[in-house]
């Protein structure tokens, strides 16, 4: 019995109450609805039964994998097979606290965040009202849209880390948030749990129409018909992804059932049947094409796994 299975086996028997998914299709975390199957994937509750998963596993040599909604994220066909991958999706604390802050959980959706803080009356989270992604993966990438970030109204990020088993603490500066980053994607060897956010108070009816127009937009710029890992390319500087991908005559360009969006080229999706290979595939060729025609190298935006991820 390798590490991993003697780690499952310790899980079952140790931590009965935790649910315990295992040859789990990652198809169905994912929000582009494709990849294989993970090993195993534990929902931890609370934080106290992520901290003692995370020892248990740290005890057997297993490293777990942090996974939020998948929202931002290509699982490979393959699957994961070496892989205990720990979802934050149970971990949905969401609190106002006495100094006007706020505390939420790394699995509280940031649509739920922005709506929270607009029924308390706080702006400043306007922009994540229709960012599919949870708190924690938002924190990694440091998400934003319109003009916001993450990074413009958190405090604090608390996280698990799996080096020292414990949790700790790094303010806004420490987190080092830059352009779709932060140091918990440049360092992985922490899992996020949570984060408290300083926002101003607002006009709820300011705050609201913000938010309707930003949604309406999404609505009628963006593929939402079909699964996507929303932007598939960062944003260059001084240009914009979609527009040279457009330029580069590849809007409704298709590799398999991948597509480059023809409602919006900056969207790669799912037209239904597509695999990892086929949208590694369509990214591989828009870089190229891209770089061809405009000379710009595109960087990707999104995560994409290999079917080795985790393995030493």
């Amino acid at each position: 019995m390798n590490k991993l299975e003697k780690a499952i086996e310790r899980v079952k028997t140790q931590l009965p109450q935790l649910e315990l998914l295992e040859n789990e299709s990652l198809s169905e975390h994912s929000s582009f609805k494709i990849g294989g199957n993970a090993r195993a994937m534990a929902l931890p509750s609370n934080n106290q039964e992520l901290a003692c998963l995370c020892r248990l596993l740290h005890e057997e040599g297993v490293k777990p994998m942090p996974l939020g909604r998948g929202s931002n994220i290509l699982f490979p066909d393959e699957g994961l097979g070496n892989t205990f991958i720990i979802a934050t999706d149970k971990l949905q604390t969401l609190e106002l606290r006495e100094n006007g802050s706020i505390y939420a959980s790394s699995g509280v959706s940031l649509a739920k965040l922005s709506n929270f803080a607009y029924q308390n009356g706080f702006k400043g989270l306007e922009f994540a009202s229709g960012i599919p992604g949870s708190l924690g993966g938002g924190l990694v990438m440091n998400a934003g849209a319109y003009g916001g970030e993450l990074k413009d109204c958190v405090v604090k990020t608390e996280f698990y880390c799996l080096d020292r088993q414990d949790i700790f603490y790094l303010d806004n500066a420490g987190c080092l948030f830059e352009y779709r980053g932060s140091i918990f994607k440049n360092h992985g060897a922490c899992i996020i749990t949570g984060a408290v956010l300083k926002l101003e108070k607002g006009e709820k009816e300011e705050i609201a129409e913000k938010m309707r127009g930003f949604n309406e937009s999404r609505r009628e710029k963006q593929p939402l018909n079909f699964p996507s890992a929303g932007s598939a390319f960062k944003r260059p500087e001084g240009h914009f992804a979609a527009a040279l991908i457009d330029q580069a005559g590849l809007k409704g360009y298709t590799v398999g059932g991948a597509q480059v969006s023809e409602k919006h080229a900056g969207f790669v999706v799912n037209t239904g049947n597509a695999s990892a290979a086929d949208v590694r595939q369509l990214m591989e060729d828009v870089q190229r094409i891209v770089e061809e025609k405009c000379g710009v190298k595109l960087e990707p935006e999104m995560i994409m796994l290999s079917p080795k991820h985790g393995e030493k």
